[in-house]
């Protein structure tokens, strides 16, 4: 006999960690603007990250290494006024947390207060725990990030899987308990072996999030522009596209277009 899944009016911290005890599924995705975030949240969706990828996404650059943290407020603030149910968690972009937990700290207290988010979330281990623990002294909750770090890309050198090798996944479990110990609501885990982040899930007490971290864990998240086939240049293992909206829109605008040159558009049913 099935089980009547539990309706959350409004998500918090508290639902998604209720969403882990029941072994209810967590749905996420990111959210840089008014309209988008509309939409995802009538959907039903979960928790809207208004991720850094807003550097690739929406301005253009290589990485999310040049976002600023005036710029992740603008994008976060409209997100906000767009919803009604989802848990809001905003990305502290590369510069304004690691090395300095008074910087980080102020940061996310502006995140807070210029935005009306729920959360903001940092990428690291234990080199980032100073930070998130004089966050929480603020009463802001705190989302970790750990395996691929897009914001340490230029250590790395490469997008490539993280932790595939035995100490590198030692390493990882070792900082997931740190996290948590520190105080972290949720976790996600970016672009490792789908057996470890299950590890990882089922050593852990708050909920677990992948992105190309396998079904173990206790939620997905993906980039909104990928998943709506927004961009289309990439493609990684553990994308799944559910629309394909630059065909869809690229041909909508040559036809836009054609009708303006061929004087079809406006007919006399379009104007005054």
């Amino acid at each position: 006999m099935s089980t009547a899944k539990k309706e959350f009016k409004k998500i918090t911290t508290h639902s998604i960690q209720e969403m882990k005890s029941l072994g209810e599924k967590i749905s996420m995705l990111t959210a840089y603007d008014y309209t988008m975030a509309k939409i995802l949240d009538a959907a039903g969706i979960d928790v809207l990250l208004v991720g850094d990828s807003a550097s690739n996404v929406m301005h253009g650059h290589e990485t999310t290494l040049p976002i600023t943290l005036d710029q992740m407020i603008y994008h976060a603030a409209s997100v906000v006024r767009a919803v009604d149910r989802a848990l809001i968690v905003v990305d502290l972009p590369f510069g304004t947390y690691q090395g300095n937990s008074k910087e980080a700290l102020n940061s996310a207290i502006r995140i807070m207060k210029e935005s009306g988010a729920h959360a903001v979330k940092l990428e690291g281990g234990k080199e980032i725990k100073e930070s998130i623990e004089r966050i929480l002294t603020a009463g802001i909750p705190v989302m970790g990030h750990l395996g691929l770090t897009p914001q340490s890309i230029y250590k790395f050198g490469t997008y490539n899987v993280r932790a595939k090798e035995e100490v590198e996944a030692a390493q990882l479990i070792e900082n997931a308990h740190v996290l948590q110990k520190s105080g972290c609501f949720a976790l996600v885990l970016e672009k490792i072996p789908a057996k470890l982040a299950g590890q990882v899930a089922k050593e852990l007490s708050i909920p677990v999030i992948g992105i190309g971290a396998g079904n173990l864990v206790d939620g997905q998240v993906l980039v909104t522009h990928d998943m709506m086939g927004m961009t289309h240049e990439f493609n990684p293992r553990f994308l799944r596209r559910y629309l394909s909206l630059y065909d869809e829109m690229l041909g909508a605008t040559e036809r836009y277009i054609k009708d303006i040159k061929t004087k079809d558009f406006p007919n006399d049913k379009e104007q005054y």
